[in-house]
């Protein structure tokens, strides 16, 4: 019911229905950075295990909501040429963007890593890790409103344990609440900007809705398997992490199928 009430609020308008699924991604990703910012804590364990949890809920959404689906309607070659060329863009943005990882640190050119304030880096680091998901929902809208909707609520609801992750970066160096609050802000603004490039690419040319749905699987598994599994590897809570993996797994495939 809930669903349908919000593709009702799309009226059948592929933008208008992109405009409530941006909205959610951004809201969810801000309040789930808010109890950070203000200075709440979690252990690692559990902050592991929600990462593993998000990185179950990408993975199955990358499979039944983008890469089968693009399979369908336009077999299988254009969903790969689209799956490589998501994946090699984030890596190709990942070795050109100079960004900073809180545990990981600098990624980039070295030339411009003492040019840039570590802030706006971690920033960059985190739009870098966010864009994917917006490409995901956009191209689920695209293909299906329905489909869209589902997805943007299940990222959404992955997007409050990244929401506290990404935040944790910004307490650690001690930026100002209102500073860290725009921050996050921006970081869900960017999952919402992105859902309109699938929507409008595919209006004016439909014929690379397959090739649009590769693409964001390939960037959405390139983050999963090169930044959120591994985050949840890295301070030896790793059997936290698979828990929580196998559980958003579990669930994003049941939404997927019963809804």
């Amino acid at each position: 019911m809930f669903i349908e009430t919000l593709i009702k609020l799309g009226s059948g308008d592929p933008l208008l229905t992109g405009f409530i699924a941006g909205l959610i991604l951004l809201l969810f990703t801000f309040a789930g950075s808010i109890p950070a910012i203000l200075g709440s804590k979690i252990s690692d364990s559990v902050l592991d295990t929600g990462l593993g949890f998000s990185a179950g809920i990408m993975l199955v959404a990358a499979f039944t909501s983008l890469l089968i689906p693009g399979i369908q309607i336009g077999g299988i070659m254009p969903v790969l040429i689209g799956f490589i060329m998501g994946a090699l863009t984030i890596a190709l943005i990942e070795r050109l963007s100079p960004h900073e990882h809180f545990i990981k640190g600098y990624e980039g050119p070295p030339h411009l890593k003492e040019k840039i304030r570590v802030v706006w880096l971690l920033v960059l680091a985190i739009i870098i890790h966010n864009f994917p998901e917006g490409l995901a929902v956009g191209s689920g809208i695209a293909y299906n409103f329905k489909e869209g909707i589902i997805l943007a609520l299940a990222i959404g609801i992955q997007d409050i344990p990244e929401g506290f992750a990404i935040a944790i970066p910004l307490v650690g160096i001690k930026e100002k609440v209102s500073k860290a609050l725009l921050i996050a802000f921006l970081s869900g603004l960017s999952e919402f900007i992105m859902v309109f490039i699938p929507i409008l690419i595919s209006s004016y040319a439909r014929m690379l809705l397959p090739i649009l749905l590769g693409f964001s699987g390939g960037a959405m598994i390139y983050v999963v398997s090169h930044e959120v599994i591994p985050e949840t590897h890295r301070k030896g809570y790793e059997k936290y992490g698979t828990i929580g993996f196998m559980i958003g797994f579990i669930i994003m495939l049941t939404l997927d199928t019963i809804l």
